[in-house]
């Protein structure tokens, strides 16, 4: 509505909502100070407990009362009445070595933040900082006080452990019933792909599903110049690692993308022996919910049927991951309309799916919800991947994520509770 019809109707313009960005300006260097002794101290999933006290202790300094989850991971909520609005960081590390060098290197042999989840949390503990600072009427604004003396509703901000052990630790936290009464919910992945400064998004699948597969075979084995008298295992195997995906592909739709793809394959020990036991493992992964459930009953069949004339005995571990994270059309408009106004619209990308898993689905198949990627690469800079002891993300991207998310969280505490 322009202002000029604004006068015909009795109606006021909405006046665009102040930037978070002199609040987060504060907070910026303390959180990543609090980002470094994370990353210098990385926790594989469940065993998260300085990273959970390095993050109650930190929220209480700022006059916050965070609540600790069972085990491992805290939440904190901001403001007063209804909850409004979820954000959610993972806070879990990986069992890599890291290789970066940098003068806040992992100090635990062999675990480290190498997905950016220490970059998650602190994002979303300097979004709460930020949130708590001009909900309490601390902003160093007028404009921002303003806001914070009308906002309505609370905002939850849940830390969650072990998003890197499937089924993931989101589960957990739901059944502790953190998520109840949460209408929406919102989350961050660091993307080395993007330039910081800039968020990936999009409506729909933005991640796979995932589920691990393990096929042990036996049967007889014996001499290769005989195979008519063995259960011929290296056949056996190569027959499933190459008919399982293809016949898959033609019992399910290809637009859902159901991916088998196998890591493992393991038989014999010499050139002239079949042996007596088989060994293949992978995994298989989709971007449709309804698909992955069918996909997964179908899968059992497929290997038994392809197996079966090879006379060999299946045993056959099928291990349920994560569903994908299906983005829902309003919150993605949510953390775009945020962007847009404190980053540009320059700011926002088109993220490709990924046929990786997320936990974060157990959450948004419960509430709507969205994730966006956050650019973690330096302009110019080389382009870290995720999952490798080398990732050493822009630390800039930290306050890139403090202003989406507490732009997008005032937002909703601007709008009376549904």
């Amino acid at each position: 509505m322009t202002t000029s019809e604004s006068v015909v109707t009795g109606t006021a313009p909405r006046l665009a909502p102040p930037s978070v960005a002199p609040v987060v300006q504060q907070l910026e260097e303390h959180v990543t100070a609090f980002r470094r002794d994370v990353h210098r101290h990385p926790e594989l999933s469940y065993e998260e407990y300085r990273t959970t006290d390095r993050i109650v202790e930190t929220l209480a300094e700022y006059g916050l009362n965070p609540v600790r989850l069972e085990g491992t991971g805290a939440y904190v909520d901001l403001g007063e009445g209804p909850v409004v609005l979820g954000l959610r960081a993972d806070i879990d590390a990986l069992p890599v070595e890291e290789e970066t060098g940098l003068p806040y290197v992992s100090v635990n042999d062999g675990v480290a933040h190498a997905c950016g989840h220490d970059m998650h949390t602190a994002v979303m503990l300097g979004t709460a900082l930020t949130l708590g600072r001009i909900l309490r009427g601390a902003a160093p604004t007028a404009e921002l006080r303003a806001v914070g003396e009308r906002a309505r509703g609370r905002v939850r901000v849940i830390f969650q452990p072990a998003e890197e052990r499937l089924p993931g630790g989101s589960l957990a936290v739901i059944r502790q019933g953190v998520l109840e009464g949460v209408p929406r919910v919102l989350a961050a992945h660091c993307d080395p792909h993007f330039d910081v400064g800039t968020i990936g998004t999009r409506i729909g699948a933005i991640t796979s599903a995932a589920d691990t597969i393990r096929i042990t075979l036996t049967g007889r084995g014996g001499h290769t110049s005989r195979p008519h008298l063995t259960e011929d295992m290296v056949f056996a195997l190569s027959q499933i690692a190459v008919n399982v995906p293809a016949v898959l592909s033609r019992r399910i739709d290809v637009r859902s993308a159901v991916s088998v793809v196998w890591g493992q394959i393991a038989a014999g020990s010499a050139p002239n022996a079949i042996d007596n036991t088989g060994y293949l493992a992978g995994t298989m992964r989709c971007l449709d919910a309804g698909v992955w459930e069918e996909a997964g009953a179908l899968l059992d069949e497929v290997v038994t049927q392809v197996a079966s004339p090879y006379g060999v005995q299946v045993q056959l571990e099928h291990i349920r991951g994560v569903p994908p994270v299906d983005n829902a059309e309003a919150e993605t408009a949510l953390i775009e309309d945020a962007a847009r106004r404190e980053l540009g619209a320059h700011a926002i990308a088109l993220t490709p799916q990924s046929m990786g898993g997320e936990d974060f689905a157990w959450m948004t198949q419960k509430v709507p919800g969205a994730m966006l990627r956050l650019g973690t690469r330096t302009p110019g800079g080389p382009t870290y991947d995720l999952h490798r002891g080398d990732y050493a993300p822009d630390e800039r991207a930290i306050g890139v994520g403090m202003r989406v998310f507490a732009a997008a969280a005032l937002d909703v505490l601007a709008k009376p509770a549904r």
